[in-house]
């Protein structure tokens, strides 16, 4: 496991922001000269903390505009139950989250659309014929004041 020093949560934030900082750069910003910024970051790589860099999408640039979070319960509390319900979640391409959760129902998805109509079309499509689904309940999203996901 990595050291979880200040200077490597300070090294963690700026790639947070910006994951396309040049390492000189990030240097400049955390207090180090390059080699040990690099050997830092490396570290954080190999350790598993760093997993990976991704492109920030404007999803409204996209086409996107209707976000819901959708709680889905189901029907049987079996393996061949969840294992199928994921499968399918997994196909569809609007389903951008599938978590699998504890309370009172099962999975938590985000699902991403391009208005209200195609919301209903894989709600009532995709949804509506998944032979375990028993629950849906949606929370519409009217604006992410914070959002940190990359």
């Amino acid at each position: 496991m990595a050291k979880n020093d200040k200077i490597d949560q300070q090294i963690l934030r700026e790639l947070t922001r910006d994951g396309r900082l040049s390492n000189l750069e990030l240097a400049e910003r955390v207090g180090l000269s390059p080699s040990a910024c690099l050997r830092r970051v490396q570290a954080l790589e190999r350790d598993g903390v760093i997993t990976g860099y991704r492109a920030v999408l404007d999803r409204t640039a996209m086409g996107v505009g209707f976000v819901t979070y959708i709680g889905v319960g189901l029907g049987e509390h079996t393996k061949e139950a969840q294992e199928a319900f994921e499968r399918a979640m997994a196909t569809a391409p609007e389903v951008v989250e599938c978590h699998n959760i504890t309370g009172t129902i099962e999975y938590l998805l985000r699902v991403e659309c391009a208005d209200l109509p195609s919301y209903k079309k894989f709600h009532t499509d995709i949804l509506g014929t998944s032979p375990f689904v028993t629950a849906i309940t949606t929370y519409v999203v009217m604006g992410s004041p914070k959002d940190l996901r990359a």
